[in-house]
């Protein structure tokens, strides 16, 4: 007789007798780990948040990151109390009007995991021409960066501390962006852990929706599994084409800077791949 939880579900002891028998037990969430709130593509790029509401929970979106919520200095989360009226944007799940956020009407770039924002904060220096936004969701590189932007009374960045995809598919209309950055994201090493990445085919294509006509798209990343899936997902995803040369990566561009992640990395004999494409 197996024995029950108080809502009927299976006791632990016994999943783990089951498992010992050949049956298969639940796996534990990481230590320490705060899994973040629905994020991720939709099963089909088709759909949209709301249509997985109603899926089974072993159906709904699979997560992209876990949120692992380092602790903020005093300066960062000063940064939170004084700064975020001015740099930040609550997520409100509606189509936001970009130009008022701004207060002007430039042509936009998104940055996707900014991290501590080195890279975004001199971008936006060197380009002022432009509005930058970025989505982050770790607490202290979101500080780091509205503190690095308030020194030099910046006024082209805004920063939203949410899930992108969600501010992807509800937060910025069709054929907004001019370009969209992806430096970086989490290669999920382990093949079961594969799913998570970020650049998927759903993915790629809500972004392509969201891009204006001939809009960029820039990848980067050090773990070269990844930089070769990324080039196949990309190469076979008709909303974009590869502005090098099919099936080409890109050499450095000039406006990605070489981040301390970055130079780390390469001290570890982890080379970088960039890949550019443009909006078909």
């Amino acid at each position: 007789m197996t024995a029950t939880t108080g809502d009927g579900k299976p006791a632990r002891a016994d999943l783990l007798k089951s498992a010992a028998r050949g049956g298969r037990a639940p796996s534990p969430a990481p230590a320490g780990d705060l899994v973040a709130p629905a994020t991720c593509w939709p099963l089909d790029p088709r759909m949209t948040a709301g249509d997985t509401d109603n899926l089974p929970a072993h159906l709904r979106r699979i997560r992209s990151f876990v949120l692992r919520e380092g602790r903020m200095t005093p300066a960062q989360q000063r940064a939170f109390d004084t700064l975020w009226s001015r740099y930040g944007l609550d997520y409100a799940g509606t189509p936001r009007d970009l130009d008022s956020s701004f207060g002007r009407h430039a042509p936009r770039v998104l940055e996707i995991g900014f991290g501590n924002g080195e890279a975004l904060a001199w971008a936006s220096e060197h380009d002022p021409a432009r509005d930058y936004l970025g989505v982050e969701v770790h607490g202290p590189g979101v500080g780091r960066l509205m503190n690095a932007l308030a020194a030099r009374d910046a006024d082209n960045v805004r920063i939203y501390k949410h899930d992108a995809v969600e501010v992807l598919e509800h937060e910025i209309a069709p054929a907004t962006l001019a370009e969209a950055r992806i430096w970086f994201p989490d290669p999920w090493h382990k093949k079961r852990h594969h799913k998570r990445r970020l650049i998927q085919p759903g993915f790629v294509a809500l972004l392509a929706s969201r891009m204006a006509s001939d809009g960029l798209l820039h990848l980067a990343t050090d773990w070269q599994p990844y930089a070769e899936h990324m080039l196949e997902v990309m190469e076979a995803a008709p909303g974009w084409r590869n502005a090098i040369a099919p099936g080409a990566y890109a050499d450095k561009p000039e406006w990605r800077i070489e981040t301390h992640f970055e130079r780390r990395g390469l001290k570890l004999g982890h080379g970088v791949r960039d890949l550019l494409y443009r909006k078909a």
